[in-house]
């Protein structure tokens, strides 16, 4: 579990010393819930959001545990040192929006005809609740030819589970290379 630190103080020099300290800033909020300003150790953070396996999970702050969801982060243009996050509480029966991964499986024959694989989405908005939230969309790929994409009408949706994306949108494709 991710231990964090809740913020008395919102003063600039405030956030510059905790910064300067090695600490991420990060916001947690969630629908008729008191915002909580917190800190986390940046290293710490970093490592543990690398290792998780689901979208939501665990930390805790100033004695409360609560299951929460990364919703946006900034970084720093020149260095790309994270600088702020925020974090949503993943509330049970709550209908939200997440950001779920895209996963893919194989390589595509359209690679040895001269073609590039990319990723159009790594990430597709969609819109339930936490019990119905899938923790990645798993795309096979190997059918993929030079021209041909999946597209958000070609991944089936759970149950409970809508994404609001024109469904003609590409999220992964192989193109050819110039």
């Amino acid at each position: 579990m991710l231990e964090g630190i809740k913020r008395d103080s919102m003063t600039k020099q405030e956030t510059k010393s905790l910064r300067r300290d090695g600490y991420l800033i990060a916001n947690i909020y969630g629908k008729g819930l008191e915002n909580i300003n917190a800190a986390f150790k940046r290293n710490d953070f970093i490592k543990y959001l690398r290792n998780k396996t689901s979208v939501a999970f665990d930390v805790n702050v100033d004695g409360n545990t609560l299951k929460v969801v990364v919703q946006e982060y900034q970084k720093d243009p020149v260095t790309s040192d994270l600088l702020h996050v925020d974090l949503m509480v993943a509330q049970p029966g709550v209908r939200t929006s997440y950001k779920v991964p895209v996963t893919v499986e194989g390589t595509p024959k359209g690679l040895k005809n001269k073609g590039l694989f990319i990723f159009h989405k790594k990430r597709i908005p969609v819109k339930c609740t936490i019990e119905n939230l899938p923790e990645s969309f798993h795309l096979q790929i190997a059918d993929l030819d030079t021209g041909d994409s999946i597209l958000i009408r070609d991944i089936s949706m759970p149950e409970g589970v809508d994404c609001f994306l024109d469904p003609r949108v590409p999220v992964v494709g192989v193109i050819k290379a110039k």
